[in-house]
């Protein structure tokens, strides 16, 4: 009964959103921020540190996983520059990965000082915060929209978690804030009109930072660029014989929607833009869509009870059966796909299966399967330990 009402609650919410222009702008920014409130909230955090602390798995092991990655290593030494330039596919690659490797590095920190208390954590989460802020003014390149995007999305998670709890002092924040403010978010909440993992993961920065520095007419603007895209990233039968476009990406013809689709002309609940391309970059717009949710979530306002989650829950679902071995059929990217869709499925089966009780009989097999999912390198990270059977 709790899955029929869900789906039904979230079909008439579909519909709705679908016959609503105004749509989009439903969920504005709180009047009040929560903090730490970006991906993971304090009370996840204190579920986390509790089971951890009982030895309890899956959450030891994934935090024995992080404490032994490269991005917990207190001799780490921050390489910040002035200006990172990244081309496509990062070639050039000037400072693309040392930017998004002591983001992630500053994010595994403030997790690690969360949960152990060790403060040696905790000023090297600042050391690595304060050498960008104190240098970097730029990126450039093709790649720049994405790489700001990427790094910036894990800047302001491991910030919240230091400045709202850790009991030191971190005298440069406020010059942390000024770098997220006028050398991240301008390169980001405009969005991008590129692949849909593109501007998806551009939404989740935008979104992020604006909880941190609490501009509500930042958040209230990546938001409603978040709504417009994840439609258009994710197909449900609902939307029509063809997919959901963005404005200003000039997609008025079939043509052109199926080109853009990578050539897919078949469209079934659940594909995604880029499921043709390959279920890698897939898996990064779905990541990106499950993280901003889950700020929604908590700053008050769930967008999984919207067209947002039942399009988070088809998508994992897709996705995870090919990756699980399922055959392609011929009519779906001609019948063959690239897999690999990386570590992205524990926060919308968290928050989809264990909170709202929606069966995902593939996502739950395929999330088990990879536990501890550990990070991609990029803007995704630790996040069995974070959201993994997390009820907070």
């Amino acid at each position: 009964m709790r899955r029929a009402a869900f789906l039904v609650t979230v079909t008439s919410l579909v519909l709705g959103a679908l016959a609503s222009p105004a749509a989009p702008r439903a969920h504005a920014a709180p009047t009040a921020f929560v903090h730490p409130g970006v991906t993971v909230s304090r009370a996840q955090l204190d579920f986390v540190r509790t089971q951890v602390g009982a030895a309890a798995q899956p959450w030891k092991g994934a935090f024995d996983q992080l404490l032994a990655s490269k991005y917990a290593d207190l001799g780490r030494t921050p390489k910040p520059r002035a200006v990172v330039e990244c081309g496509s596919y990062s070639n050039p690659n000037i400072g693309c990965t040392d930017e998004r490797e002591d983001a992630l590095a500053a994010y595994t920190d403030a997790l690690a000082w969360y949960v152990t208390r060790d403060e040696r954590y905790a000023e090297k989460a600042i050391e690595l915060m304060d050498a960008w802020s104190g240098v970097i003014k730029d990126h450039t390149n093709s790649n720049a929209p994405l790489q700001t995007g990427w790094a910036g999305s894990s800047w302001p998670r491991a910030a919240e978690i230091v400045k709202y709890t850790y009991p030191g002092n971190w005298a440069n924040s406020g010059r942390f804030a000024t770098m997220l403010r006028d050398v991240y978010l301008p390169e980001v909440i405009n969005g991008s009109n590129s692949n849909g993992n593109w501007e998806l993961s551009m939404t989740e920065a935008a979104i992020g930072i604006s909880v941190f520095l609490e501009d509500r007419a930042s958040y209230d603007k990546a938001m409603a660029r978040f709504r417009t895209r994840t439609a258009a990233y994710v197909y449900l039968a609902s939307d029509g014989d063809l997919p959901k476009t963005v404005p200003g990406q000039n997609l008025n013809t079939r043509e052109k929607i199926v080109a853009y689709w990578q050539g897919q002309g078949t469209f079934v609940t659940g594909l995604t833009q880029e499921t043709c391309r390959d279920l890698t970059h897939t898996g990064y717009g779905i990541s990106a869509i499950s993280h901003v949710a889950e700020t929604s979530r908590i700053q008050g306002q769930d967008l999984y009870g919207t067209d947002v989650g039942e399009r988070l829950r088809q998508a994992l679902g897709f996705q995870a059966k090919y990756e699980l071995g399922e055959a392609v059929p011929s009519r779906l990217c001609g019948g063959s796909l690239n897999l690999g869709l990386g570590p992205v499925t524990e926060v919308g089966y968290n928050a989809l299966h264990n909170r709202l009780g929606v069966a995902m009989s593939n996502t739950q097999t395929l999330t088990l399967r990879n536990r501890p999912a550990g990070g991609n390198n990029l803007f995704v990270a630790w996040e069995t330990l974070t959201h993994g059977d997390n009820p907070a």
